[in-house]
């Protein structure tokens, strides 16, 4: 497959580049800063220099590709304002550009309880911005898949998960979930499905199958 990440630099992009292209796909990242193209590059990924806030059509920097993931977000230490133009608006500028281009496949990384907001207020705008971009995308009629993580480490990999449509919170490596868009993109069943994520006792590729069989 052709395959094109939003969020391009994101820790969790750049973890996923190397295992897509052991598996055969060809892949892009959509950067906003040219100076980290050759980290994509040595990576296995295509650059393609695309900001999310300034762009109003995505639709050329997707072109030709059979699936897009959207791996954006605003990050630590940016405000309220950023939660919505990146997390919420960045997704929906990618939706619209996978219709427009005929994508059908499209993987959105979401996080765990976003309807339920808590913490203070740029965290519970974070929340809210996530919780819209899954409802719209839920609502698109694309071939789309949810994937909730909990809470980020960035602890070694242990290649098992807990999958099911509402886990207890808990924590799971980046890595592992980069691990879990790989094995999705690889498994069409699992479109129509939104899941939690967490480090648990299944393979990954057990635990994906049960979530598309579920």
């Amino acid at each position: 497959m052709d395959i094109v990440i939003a969020g391009g630099h994101g820790q969790i992009a750049m973890l996923v580049y190397p295992l897509l292209k052991e598996r055969g796909h060809r892949v892009r990242g959509l950067i906003r800063n040219a100076d980290h193209a050759g980290d994509l590059s040595a990576a296995g990924a295509e650059p393609v220099i695309c900001d999310l806030e300034q762009e109003a059509d995505l639709s050329r920097f997707v072109e030709g590709a059979d699936a897009v993931v959207f791996a954006a977000g605003a990050g630590p230490g940016s405000g309220a304002a950023r939660k919505w133009t990146v997390d919420r608006d960045g997704a929906l500028k990618l939706i619209d550009a996978a219709k427009r281009q005929g994508i059908d496949r499209y993987v959105m990384i979401s996080a765990m309880n976003v309807e339920q907001p808590y913490g203070d207020e740029v965290f519970r705008t974070y929340q809210q911005a996530k919780a819209e971009a899954d409802a719209a995308l839920r609502e698109s009629g694309l071939a789309y898949t949810i994937i909730r993580p909990g809470r980020l480490t960035n602890d070694v990999p242990t290649g098992r998960v807990a999958a099911a449509a509402d886990l207890p919170a808990g924590a799971i490596p980046r890595a592992d979930v980069a691990a879990v868009v790989a094995e999705v993109l690889d498994v069409p069943e699992t479109a129509g499905k939104q899941f939690d994520v967490t480090s648990g006792e299944q393979l990954i590729d057990e635990a994906i199958r049960g979530v598309a069989g579920s």
